[in-house]
């Protein structure tokens, strides 16, 4: 039989998977896929926040009499260039908040997810592969 190559495995070992064993590799899993969604978030999140230093930018070059459209919900309310700046700041503020918030999440699962990952190659070695690809 060939040599299979690190991380895969293979048909005639000795390796039994006891049922905590496959509990704790299908954790391993939804903590994966949940990090890689709070990852979406936070590129998300982390767009938003560009913006909105762009549009304090912006405003930075608009006229003190001008009327800026400031979105509320679903409507634009007209405020004037210091009130928008302060809206514009307020909810930079919250986005600061939500970004830790997330990566805070992010960096608890990645805890969790490293405790199993020792635990189950300590006990199946090369018979396993919990190495993300994408990293």
């Amino acid at each position: 039989m060939a040599n299979t190559g690190k991380g895969t495995f293979q048909p005639d070992s000795d390796v039994h998977i006891s049922y905590e064993d496959q509990q704790k590799i299908n954790k391993f899993a939804r903590l994966n896929a949940k990090v890689d969604d709070i990852k979406d978030e936070l590129k998300v999140k982390q767009n938003d926040m560009k913006n909105l230093e762009e549009a304090v930018e912006e405003l930075g070059l608009a006229d003190d009499t001008d009327k800026i459209p400031y979105l509320i919900g679903e409507v634009f309310v007209c405020q004037t260039v210091e009130d928008t700046l302060k809206s514009l700041e307020k909810t930079k503020l919250k986005k600061e908040n939500e970004i830790s918030e997330l990566e805070a999440q992010c960096e608890a699962l990645r805890s969790q997810m490293s405790d199993l990952k020792a635990h189950l190659y300590g006990k199946f070695g090369s018979h396993i592969n919990l190495e993300n690809d994408e990293e």
